[in-house]
């Protein structure tokens, strides 16, 4: 029996990028919101609600990019070449959004303020860099001869900043759903009033990224404006804009995790929308996956680790939700 192994793995290295931006953007995105949350004792709730999963939310990352590695070795290489700058920045943020965490729960009560800015910054930092490095792959980059041909500072651009700013409104976004979920009272009602202004905002950026991307990518251009596509791609923006209307008309709902779901989906679609996009092209604008990937050997030996790990990880992140599902209570007497 033959396997598309290069689709295979695409697919795998897919599916763990999104579950990422799913499970670590809510983390990431109560640290984008502690700017205005000024209770201390809010605070503590919003970090008490990621504080037994966000370790493994990161997980799906180093899957990503352990696969990226393993299986198309050429996408690795040139990738990480053109973006050393976001992705530099992006690890400097995740650490320093890591440390933050744990020290201000050992913080004295006049230290804790400045791990609460470190722990902002570092989400703030952590987040911009991926959304810089998602514009730049869009973008493309220059490659002669299976190398990054390109400038160091090619990842640099209006529209990739745009990006940046953009995944700030979606992780915040997911935070806030996510704390709509886990919380009450007064906290609760500050998040569900930032839900429609974050809806409208990410919508936005969706809607302009969607506009833009085209325009600088030819190979996009081609796919989205021919007619014959039309039929099969419409409902990719026709459904984002309905979970978008369906996200604002959530923000009161009793349902607590309708927002979040809305938001989900929302993403998904957008994500998916990418992917189609760039497809089969691993290295914009004209690299596909199957002239980056690995020999047919290393991609079939790879693949068998794959298969016994990702189900361990979907497992244990079942399981540590389910463990700690329901509202967080404040031991400080929060009301």
């Amino acid at each position: 029996m033959h396997f598309d192994l290069p689709t295979i793995w695409a697919f795998v290295i897919g599916f763990g990028l999104m579950m990422y931006v799913f499970l670590d953007g809510f983390d990431l995105g109560i640290g984008l919101l502690f700017p205005f949350i000024k209770d201390k004792h809010e605070r503590d709730i919003m970090v008490n609600s990621v504080a037994p999963v966000w370790d493994g939310n990161e997980t799906w990352l180093v899957l990503g990019g352990a696969g990226l590695l393993a299986a198309f070795p050429m996408a690795y290489s040139v990738i990480l070449s053109a973006l050393y700058g976001p992705i530099l920045l992006m690890l400097f943020g995740l650490i320093l959004r890591g440390v933050a965490f744990e020290f201000r729960f050992k913080a004295t009560e006049s230290h804790r303020p400045m791990w609460d800015k470190l722990f902002f910054i570092g989400s703030l930092m952590a987040t911009f860099a991926q959304g810089v490095a998602m514009g730049a792959v869009i973008l493309g980059f220059q490659v002669d001869n299976g190398e990054f041909s390109g400038g160091g500072l090619d990842w640099l651009s209006p529209f990739s900043l745009f990006t940046g700013f953009s995944l700030l409104f979606a992780y915040g976004l997911l935070g806030v759903t996510w704390l709509v979920i886990k919380t009450e009272h007064g906290l609760q009602k500050k998040m569900r009033a930032l839900i429609k202004p974050l809806t409208l905002l990410l919508a936005t950026c969706m809607f302009i990224i969607s506009l833009y991307t085209p325009m600088v990518n030819e190979s996009v251009r081609d796919l989205w404006f021919n007619l014959s596509n039309i039929v099969y791609l419409a409902p990719l923006p026709v459904l984002t804009a309905a979970f978008a209307f369906l996200l604002m008309g959530a923000a009161h709902s009793k349902v607590e995790s309708r927002a979040f779901i809305c938001t989900l989906c929302m993403l998904f679609l957008g994500y998916l929308g990418l992917c189609v996009s760039l497809w089969p092209n691993i290295i914009p604008p004209g690299i596909t996956i199957y002239q980056a990937a690995a020999p047919a050997s290393s991609l079939k030996f790879t693949l068998v680790g794959v298969v016994l790990i990702v189900p361990v990880i979907l497992i244990y992140t079942f399981w540590s939700y389910r463990v700690f599902r329901g509202k967080v209570v404040d031991t400080d007497g929060y009301h």
